[in-house]
This record gives C-alpha cells, sequence and structure tokens, in this order.
C-alpha cells in the first residue's frame, strides 16, 4: 500500500506540474504588461514635481499621440491552419504605429478621468530560407516555406484613469472595438478569415513626460484579447488571441 500511495502521488505531482507549464505561456504575457504598466505609474508618480509657488498645471484639456510599436505575432499552430500555412511560414514579431486623440474631464476625487479613440496597425513579413544541399546527393533542395505576410489592424474608443498633473502623468486604460487580422502568403488572395472583424478588447497603461510645455515622450504597454475567428471555406476560426503591444513616442497637448 505505501508503494502505491507514494506512485500515486508521484503521479498528481506531475500532473500538477504540466498544467502549471501549460498555464504559464498563457498568463505570462499579461503578468509581464502588467508589471510594466505598473513600474512605469510609479515612476512617473515619483517623478512628478512638486511646486512651492505656483500649482501644477491640469492634465489635458487634451493629448494627441502617435507612438511607433513592436506587436509580439505569435506562432500558434492553430493559427496557421485557419490560413492553410505552415507554422514555420509565421512571420513573428513586428512594426507598426498607433494614433489616438484624448479629451480629459476636471480632476475628481484625485482622477482625471479621459475620452478619446485609438487606431493601430502593425505589420510582419517572412522569407523562407534558401535552399539546402542534400549531403549524400549534393542535390540543392528549395524550401517548401511561402514568404508570408502578416498585418492587424484594430481601432477603438478609449477610456482611462490618470495619474499626476500636466507636466506628466501615468494612465491605464481600456478600449472595445474591432481589428482585421490578415496572414496572406506572397502571389495569393486573402481569404474570408483575412477579411473579418473580429471583436477585440485592449487594455493597458503608459505614461507621458513633458520635455516641453506642449511636448512629451510617452511610453505604452497594451494587451489585445482578440476573440475567436469564424471557420470558412473548411478550414478552422482563428484562435482566441492576446497580443502584446509595446509602443514609445510622442505627445502633444
Amino acid at each position: 500500500m505505501p508503494r502505491r500511495l507514494h506512485a500515486y502521488e508521484l503521479q498528481r505531482r506531475d500532473h500538477r506540474t504540466c498544467q502549471s507549464v501549460r498555464s504559464f505561456n498563457a498568463h505570462g504575457a499579461r503578468r509581464w504588461a502588467a508589471a510594466i504598466s505598473l513600474a512605469v505609474l510609479f515612476v512617473s508618480l515619483a517623478r512628478t514635481p512638486l511646486y512651492a509657488q505656483d500649482p501644477p498645471p491640469r492634465i489635458g484639456p487634451w493629448v494627441v499621440d502617435l507612438h511607433g510599436v513592436m506587436p509580439r505575432f505569435g506562432d500558434d499552430p492553430a493559427l496557421a491552419q485557419s490560413r492553410d500555412l505552415s507554422q514555420g511560414e509565421l512571420p513573428g514579431v513586428g512594426l507598426g504605429v498607433t494614433a489616438g486623440v484624448h479629451l480629459y474631464l476636471p480632476k475628481m476625487l484625485g482622477l482625471t478621468v479621459g475620452l478619446g479613440g485609438e487606431g493601430l496597425i502593425g505589420r510582419s513579413h517572412s522569407e523562407p530560407p534558401g535552399p539546402t544541399v542534400d549531403p549524400r546527393t549534393g542535390a540543392s533542395i528549395p524550401s517548401t516555406l511561402r514568404p508570408v505576410t502578416e498585418t492587424f489592424k484594430s481601432i477603438s474608443p478609449q477610456l482611462s484613469l490618470n495619474f499626476g498633473n500636466g507636466n506628466g502623468w501615468s494612465y491605464l486604460s481600456v478600449g472595445i472595438g474591432g481589428s482585421i487580422w490578415s496572414l496572406i502568403p506572397e502571389g495569393l488572395e486573402p481569404l474570408p478569415a483575412d477579411e473579418e472583424r473580429i471583436r477585440t478588447i485592449n487594455y493597458g497603461g503608459g505614461a507621458r513626460w513633458f520635455i516641453k510645455p506642449r511636448l512629451a515622450f510617452s511610453l505604452d504597454v497594451r494587451l489585445y484579447e482578440i476573440d475567436n475567428g469564424t471557420p470558412q471555406l473548411g478550414y478552422p476560426g482563428s484562435p482566441r488571441t492576446v497580443l502584446l503591444v509595446i509602443g514609445a513616442g510622442i505627445s502633444i497637448k
């Protein structure tokens, strides 16, 4: 009996370990983005200057943001299957831009509420590796992978909570809108899934540091939760995905 109980406990321990490994990737991006957002918030608050004479200006009343961004496109095999691609053809990390406009209400209870909108476009491209050489025959073996372009577009209204003053402030924000996610091999037409508009929730935080009265350096870390796509033309729908996007640029008020 003791040996059987010991074996049973080992099986339970291995099962829990496998579950932990599977859940790490699903929640790792959320934990990392939350940690960066909180760090930005604390640094911004700590660097807020104190004025003995004149009170600092209020947040806003409006801001325009322009950021370069780095969307972290994944390599989920379920995403590749939804477009009749192989996993090795998925492009991976990309580049893009975001633009946003925000209006701010008067401060209440130490917080400033912001209302606005934001748009994002990110792109990545993969090129297949060159041909390989058969070590036995010396013959050239061409790659079976195809060049693929991946594009993500999203637009949404934004609600934000802002902390600080007009010389610099941090924020937490959320938005609900739609996105279009396409993966198109070179020379082929897009599939219906590449043009489908999918409900997307985004949330994150960042900060703006004003180096001049109307010009700031700004940073934003954001997660985009993209709903499942619709199965079409015999292919499965794209999987529910969490996309991490890190951006930096300027803000003008």
